[in-house]
């Protein structure tokens, strides 16, 4: 990994673990999870996804060990969100959106730096994208499993297809243009793509509240 770039991956991946924490913790409020399990789901969520990519191209010991920033990003983050997540009034689907939208930016973050990180370790260009997906959508499908929810990305809502259009956008960028072009060019595609599928009501399977 380029040295000039390693403090930016660091950032990314922070920044995709306090999301999707935050994500997870909305998610078990509006299960009625506890404290606990709010805990407990906001890091299985924060770390999942990055967790099984490690263990895919055999990079131990996997990312959180390494540094426990990760974990005390997740934690807090994940606590203070369930608390006000807990204090919002349910119903009109205000947690559920508000969830959604979180979602999208997480899937985004993490499948950047999935790519990144597979072709840090050597793999082919497209086996990168597929590394990349599997650690943007990994965190969201551990987090509904534990809620006992049918995971998003078996519905039609273009989950999985948006994070693997990103990642090829990524790193067909990243080929021609600047790793800044390429970052912000694929994730304000997979970003919007989401929110404007969460706007469109695309998601209609499970009660808003």
């Amino acid at each position: 990994m380029p040295s000039e770039f390693a403090p930016l991956l660091v950032a990314l991946t922070v920044l995709a673990t306090g999301v999707m924490a935050v994500s997870a913790a909305i998610q078990a409020a509006r299960q009625g999870f506890d404290f606990f399990g709010a805990v407990v789901l906001a890091l299985v969520t924060a770390v999942g996804g990055g967790t099984l990519r490690d263990i895919l191209i055999g990079r131990f010991p996997v990312f959180w060990i390494n540094d426990p920033t990760y974990i005390l990003t997740a934690v807090p983050v994940g606590l203070l969100t369930w608390v006000i997540a807990h204090r919002m009034p349910a119903g009109g689907g205000r947690r559920l959106r508000l969830l959604l939208y979180f979602d999208a930016v997480g899937l985004a973050l993490f499948t950047l730096v999935g790519v990144q990180i597979a072709l840090t370790a050597g793999v082919s260009m497209l086996m990168a994208v597929i590394l990349g997906c599997v650690t943007g959508i990994a965190g969201g499908m551990f987090r509904d499993v534990l809620c006992g929810l049918q995971p998003s990305v078996l519905k039609e809502d273009l989950y999985a297809t948006i994070s693997l259009a990103g990642g090829i956008v990524f790193v067909i960028a990243h080929e021609v243009g600047t790793l800044e072009t390429a970052l912000i060019t694929s994730f304000s595609i997979m970003t919007l793509a989401r929110f404007w599928v969460v706007w469109r009501g695309a998601i209609r399977d499970e009660p808003l509240a």
